[in-house]
This record gives structure tokens, C-alpha cells and sequence, in this order.
């Protein structure tokens, strides 16, 4: 007989995570709730031992590439019901991260969600930062829906119905999938767990710019649209190689 296909699949892409993958693949170890499985989307770029650690960790590995080729790579090889994208720089924060938010995305019938954030480092800045998004976030979730990557729950049948990321947005296309899916789904923030996320992006290209960064591009998507083209010079990767979003595409 066939193997159950599980309830969840954990979709995580990468490039050069091998510094940061093996922490998350242990809060996963770690959970309640076991069913489900993790598939990587392991970038051509990649020179570290990514792949050899989520192979080590019983992950299944397929290619990748960008971060929305990776995602949906990802997502046509998952057996689940239900997709988690995850960003490897993430950690769950207990055992129950899993078991509290599914339960809670199935008790209410959504279609996409994400959880509040908060950082997994950082300082007080880092802190006001992320409490400020939440806020403004949560406020505009009914008719503007925020979902990032590195959190991003949503039903398969959903996912396909929109076909999936779009490919050609440079920045937020988490948000701008959030905002399609929003249109045939019901949306919600999981109030069970908050996620912790890294600051790394803050530490590397400085705070001011970062949100500086984020506020413009929130302004493009309201007003001229999804971002598809390069020109906040979004750079994708922290390890050995830090990758333009073409420039991943094109190597």
C-alpha cells in the first residue's frame, strides 16, 4: 500500500543555509504534531553542504533558484493538504509551535495565515521594529493581507488555484501571493505562537535602510504594483554568495 500522504508539508528554500538550516531542522525534530514532512528547494548556487545536511536530517531535497522557484519547486513535489514555507534562518519557538497553529488554521477554516513576529535577536530597535509590523499588519489584514515567506501557511487547493508565486516579482511576493490568494481564501493571523525571525538582513544592510527599503516597496505594490524589477536591489543569500534576484535566475 501507498504511504499516508501527511496533513503538512514544510517547504523550506535555500542558498548557503548551511550555518542556520541545522537550527531549524532541530525545532522541527523537536515538535508535537508529526505529521508531516520537509522538503528543501536547494538553490544551484549553493557551495556549502545545504544539501548533504537536509538529506542527513531525512529532508526530501528537489532544485532551486530564486526564492519563488524554490517555494514552488517545493510545493510541486509536496504530498500535503496543507503548505508551511519557511525561511531557514527561523526557528520554532517550543515544541508546540506546530500543533497550536495547525489546529488552530484547521478550527477556523482559513486558506492562508502567517503568525505575529518577533525577533529571534537583535535590540531594542530590532524589537520596536517588528511590533510596529505586527500592529500594522494586523490592522490591515482584512483588507490588505501581509504574509511573509518565512511564515506562510496555505491550503494546496488555494495555492494551485493562483498558481503559486509569481516568479517574476523581485520583492514581496510573498505579500503579492498573499493578496491573490486573499481574493478566493479567507485569510487570518494564527494568535497561538508568534515566530521568531532573524535580524541578519537588518545587521547586513542596515536598519534605517532595510525599512526604508520595505516602506517603498509597500508604496510600489499600492500604487503601481507588484515589484518586477530589480530596483531596490534585493539580495538573496548570507553565506558565501549573496545573489541578486536575476542574478540567481541567471546562473
Amino acid at each position: 500500500m501507498p504511504a499516508k500522504k501527511p496533513l503538512l508539508s514544510i517547504i523550506i528554500p535555500t542558498l548557503n543555509e548551511e550555518k542556520n538550516l541545522p537550527t531549524l531542522l532541530a525545532t522541527l525534530k523537536e515538535q508535537t504534531f508529526r505529521d508531516f514532512e520537509v522538503v528543501v528547494a536547494d538553490s544551484h548556487n549553493t557551495t556549502d553542504k545545504t544539501k548533504e545536511i537536509a538529506l542527513a536530517a531525512g529532508c526530501r531535497v528537489v532544485p532551486g533558484g530564486s526564492v519563488s522557484q524554490g517555494r514552488n519547486n517545493g510545493a510541486a513535489a509536496a504530498l500535503g493538504k496543507v503548505f508551511l514555507f519557511l525561511d531557514a534562518d527561523v526557528a520554532l519557538p517550543n515544541g508546540f509551535f506546530l500543533e497550536d497553529t495547525v489546529n488552530e488554521f484547521i478550527a477556523r477554516d482559513l486558506d492562508l495565515a502567517t503568525c505575529r513576529v518577533r525577533a529571534m535577536d537583535g535590540d531594542g530597535y530590532d524589537k520596536l521594529f517588528h511590533d510596529l509590523y505586527n500592529v500594522y499588519s494586523v490592522a490591515l489584514g482584512k483588507i490588505l493581507p501581509h504574509i511573509p515567506g518565512f511564515c506562510f501557511f496555505i491550503k494546496r487547493s488555494v495555492y494551485e488555484a493562483v498558481g503559486g508565486f509569481d516568479v517574476d516579482v523581485k520583492l514581496a511576493e510573498d505579500h503579492e501571493l498573499a493578496r491573490r490568494g486573499s481574493k478566493i481564501g479567507t485569510f487570518g493571523f494564527l494568535f497561538t505562537q508568534c515566530i521568531p525571525v532573524s535580524t541578519r538582513r537588518f545587521e547586513r544592510d542596515g536598519r534605517f535602510t532595510t525599512a526604508i527599503k520595505y516602506i517603498l516597496c509597500e508604496l510600489h505594490m499600492l500604487t503601481i504594483g507588484p515589484v518586477k524589477s530589480n530596483i531596490f536591489k534585493y539580495n538573496w543569500g548570507h553565506g558565501k554568495q549573496n545573489l541578486s534576484a536575476d542574478e540567481v535566475v541567471k546562473k
